[in-house]
């Protein structure tokens, strides 16, 4: 992003001593809400370069905000930095080899996209102090984006309020602004109560809440057939009830994920989905409690934001990679199908450039080597945020 929007000279010139490690972020790999050991770095890097920092952002012990500036207007870099469960990977190798088996490791790239933004603060900041322009800069610290909504509770606590542009950045399969929308979310716990006995005495006295949830996700699965097409809901049981097969399970658990292109889509599709699981409680004279965990809405488009990023873009030209990215590009290549390059490629609805011919055979140049500039993102605000 920083290399589009200030060119390779100040790039160049800022990155070796303004940008932490990625590998120590990435060695750190902490789980959402608890990136302790990453929030600190970036704290420390924000200092060196003057940034006034501000800790605890919306009762969140690591989320908080680095500023240097004045004046209007305000604009806001967003760095993302939590890892996940059971991704634990060794650096540098293209296939899947775990650093500890079962540990947490980055799943997508999230020890690079708070660097990467820092460093783009760090480089507006020093260009808007050279040339005499007002302006403050902010990079915001933003926990728990892998399931964690975040940044919905920092939009709630209002400290986005008074920005006027903020950018944020992903890897992806292709170099360029992505202007797509991604789907609203609502994550719903669904827990079910029954009676405990014994399967075989004593069967007929208990409830099972285990057969509760199970008909619900029957009844959720034939519903597939009668929402939008493009929505989504998936689910995981997180409380089956117990190891022991010769028990009536009293209780029973599944987190359900509602996807749709917009956030009253999703919430009349979660409606559909309550009744069904009271519908299986009454099936089952068991009890279910319905509790909403948290809801992000989906990516609105800043056009006029991502235009000029992409004019930018166009003009400067890609990224210089060199053979051994090129190589090692490579080899992650071998370890995907056809299928999963392919779709990855329409995903982002890459057109009219090197992946057009990859589409037929599948085999683009490289694959999440660089990254993709987003010019607005809001997670279910409080209100609407200006130029987000």
């Amino acid at each position: 992003m920083l290399f589009y929007v200030f060119g390779v000279d100040l790039f160049t010139a800022l990155a070796p001593c303004s940008q932490i490690d990625p590998s120590a972020i990435w060695g750190h790999a902490e789980l959402s809400f608890h990136e302790e050991k990453s929030a600190a770095a970036q704290i420390a890097m924000l200092e060196k370069h003057g940034f006034r920092v501000a800790r605890g952002l919306a009762e969140i012990a690591t989320a908080f905000v680095g500023e240097i500036g004045d004046g209007g207007p305000v604009i806001a870099f967003l760095g993302e930095f939590d890892a996940l469960a059971g991704l634990s990977q060794v650096a540098g190798v293209s296939e899947p080899q775990a650093a500890v088996e079962g540990g947490t490791g980055h799943g997508c790239g999230h020890n690079l996209l708070g660097t990467g933004s820092m460093l783009a603060a760090v480089a507006l900041a020093r260009y808007l102090k050279e040339n005499r322009l007002p302006g403050t800069i902010r990079y915001y610290g933003c926990p728990g984006e892998e399931g964690g909504s975040g940044k919905t509770f920092m939009a709630r606590a209002g400290v986005f309020a008074d920005v006027d542009t903020a950018l944020t950045w992903h890897p992806a399969p292709f170099n360029g602004v992505r202007s797509t929308n991604n789907l609203a979310v609502l994550e719903i716990y669904y827990r079910f109560k029954g009676v405990s006995a014994h399967a075989s005495n004593s069967a007929h006295l208990g409830r099972s809440a285990l057969d509760a949830l199970e008909l619900m996700n029957v009844g959720v699965n034939f519903l597939r057939e009668h929402m939008p097409q493009d929505c989504r809901v998936h689910y995981a049981i997180t409380d089956a009830g117990g190891k022991a097969a010769n028990v009536v399970q009293a209780r029973a658990e599944a987190l359900y994920l509602v996807r749709a292109p917009q956030m009253p889509e999703a919430l009349a599709l979660a409606a559909r989905i309550d009744k069904i699981a009271k519908g299986a409680a009454m099936m089952t004279e068991t009890e279910v409690e319905i509790v909403f965990e948290r809801a992000a809405t989906n990516l609105l488009p800043n056009i006029a934001l991502e235009t000029a990023i992409h004019q930018n873009m166009v003009t400067l030209g890609p990224v210089p990679f060199d053979e051994t990215d090129i190589a090692f590009a490579k080899e992650i290549q071998k370890t995907l199908t056809p299928e999963a390059i392919s779709s990855s490629i329409r995903l982002y609805q890459i057109k009219g450039d090197v992946f057009a011919t990859a589409v037929s055979t599948a085999r683009p140049a490289c694959i999440s080597v660089s990254g993709i500039s987003r010019g607005s993102r809001i997670s279910a605000p409080a209100r609407p945020m200006s130029a987000m």
